[in-house]
């Protein structure tokens, strides 16, 4: 959830005032190279690791890859294959190379894929790949998946950047990208340069830096000085750069949802009264209008409306029901006590909230948690930490989280939600369980009828929504500031990781529009 998939990082769709001279101050940059500034830097650059396994790296290629619109096309592999059964089949394209010369080959694809599944190299992603028995490569051109079991999502799996066989984890990034490593300076930037040797379309821009500013307010000053060829940005400092020349603002839509994490083995967070009694105080409607300036919907589950997989029978008002919130509580044995901070068996309705300090939009949320609560009367503690103090607590505290994503429903939604992944850092980091959904999550992963699968993940929302596992609060829609004129800047349903789909993940195409 916090940098594991991203080569743009996990784009923090922040709120809050942001005080940027009303006019650029820079003239435009030279036409074939831009600075992108990125909100999180990613903590290695190395598929086997984690980095972009969703194929938005502009560093490497996968077997396969995402248009904007989410279809799967051939990247590395001459076609798609058919993906029936425990067998998948793919061929690879002809004269690829890496960005060493080194010409590319089925054992490439086999290195990757194992390393990624070893146990001593502990990956982060590795559980992603669990149904992989064994990837064969009986001649150059050909890959074969050995599956222990039929696996509905392996082709969307099959975006995973390639490495050279043999090379060193921790060494220099070598992929077959559009882009090759230049050089990483860390807390600062990465420079990449254009791939000459690249099988695809090469890149009109030849030298991309992405510069890294955790501080919204920080990023915003330095787009308006025209330091930025392109940013991500919050809803209202976006509004800024709506009327100014040389400039274009984008919003893309999206399945990147937050929301309030619960630790549900602790006193107050583990009663599932508290749990439904908030999900009915909190003013969603509210949330979207003031925190996101109308960009985003209000959210109840893990699953966005308008995706596929979406049970639309999973939903509530926007707007709180408080009156049935304190129903709730009170049949629950919850009472109010002389502070109005309501009492069972002694122990008082209260619990702390993180959010990450950097993050203005999770603190705004959490702020508009805290204040809904107290309503009720819970009192919520608002704490602003570092990822790594964060870390330590999620078993004791709850935490505003985000995830989300457009492709399979079983993205994420596995490893948040199956007790096999109770306590693994960002998966499952309340220790949700409950057999059905166990059962519910692996059959729909093993199954590749389409009516079949939608009935499975129609029933995890369901019971997901019934047990209150999370406090679903917004779905966001990205915001983007872009200078200058480019034809190739796309737009498409993003995922909360914006690796794949990312607007920003569109430069290789950008050409100058005169």
């Amino acid at each position: 959830m916090r940098r594991r998939f991203a080569l743009f990082g996990v784009f923090v769709l922040a709120l809050g005032a942001c005080s940027v001279p009303s006019q650029p101050a820079a003239g435009p940059a030279p036409q074939d190279t831009a600075v992108l500034g990125l909100g999180s830097e990613p903590d290695t650059l190395n598929p086997v690791l984690g980095y972009a396994p969703d194929g938005g790296s502009l560093l490497y290629d996968g077997l396969v890859r995402r248009t904007p619109d989410l279809r799967l096309q051939p990247a590395l592999a001459e076609a798609l294959p058919e993906a029936a059964g425990k067998e998948v089949r793919f061929t690879l394209r002809q004269g690829v190379t890496f960005h060493d010369g080194k010409q590319l080959t089925s054992a490439d694809v086999a290195y990757t894929y194992e390393q990624v599944l070893k146990a001593a190299n502990n990956s982060p992603i590795r559980g992603d790949y669990a149904a992989i028995e064994k990837v064969e490569a009986p001649d150059p051109r050909t890959v074969v998946f050995r599956l222990k079991h039929p696996y509905a999502p392996i082709l969307q799996r099959a975006t995973l950047g390639i490495v050279p066989s043999g090379s060193d984890l921790s060494g220099t990034p070598v992929g077959t990208g559009p882009y090759a490593f230049v050089s990483w300076t860390k807390g600062d930037k990465i420079t990449l340069k254009a791939n000459d040797r690249y099988w695809g379309e090469k890149p009109a821009i030849k030298s991309l830096v992405l510069a890294y500013t955790s501080d919204d307010n920080a990023r915003a000053t330095r787009m308006a000085a025209g330091e930025f060829t392109a940013t991500e940005l919050p809803p209202k400092a976006v509004a800024r750069f709506r009327n100014q020349p040389e400039v274009t603002v984008h919003e893309a839509p999206s399945a990147d949802y937050r929301g309030v994490m619960f630790p549900l083995e602790r006193p107050v967070t583990g009663d599932l009264a508290i749990r439904r009694a908030l999900s009915l105080a909190v003013d969603r409607a509210a949330m979207v209008s003031a925190i996101l300036a109308g960009s985003g919907t209000p959210a109840f589950g893990p699953i966005a409306p308008g995706t596929t997989w979406h049970n639309p029978a999973v939903t509530g008002s926007a707007s709180p029901d408080r009156a049935k919130a304190v129903a709730t509580l009170e049949e629950a044995g919850w009472r109010a006590g002389p502070d109005g901070i309501r009492v069972k068996d002694g122990t008082p309705a209260r619990f702390t909230l993180m959010y990450p300090a950097g993050d203005s939009l999770r603190k705004e949320l959490a702020l508009a948690v805290a204040s809904d609560a107290k309503q009720i009367g819970i009192d919520v503690r608002l704490a602003g930490l570092d990822w790594d103090a964060i870390d330590q607590r999620m078993s004791q505290d709850a935490l505003i989280m985000g995830w989300g994503t457009p492709f399979d429903p079983d993205y994420t939604n596995y490893e948040l939600f199956h007790s096999s992944y109770a306590g693994q850092g960002y998966f499952n980091p309340g220790r949700y369980d409950n057999p059905e959904v166990d059962r519910l999550l692996e059959e729909g992963r093993r199954t590749a009828d389409p009516a079949a699968r939608k009935k499975a993940y129609d029933e995890v929302q369901r019971r997901i929504s019934d047990d209150a596992v999370w406090l679903y609060l917004v779905y966001l829609k990205h915001t983007y500031v872009v200078r200058g004129e480019w034809t190739g800047v796309t737009v498409g349903v993003e995922p909360h990781e914006h690796a794949t789909g990312g607007l920003l993940g569109t430069v290789v195409n950008w050409k100058p529009a005169s």
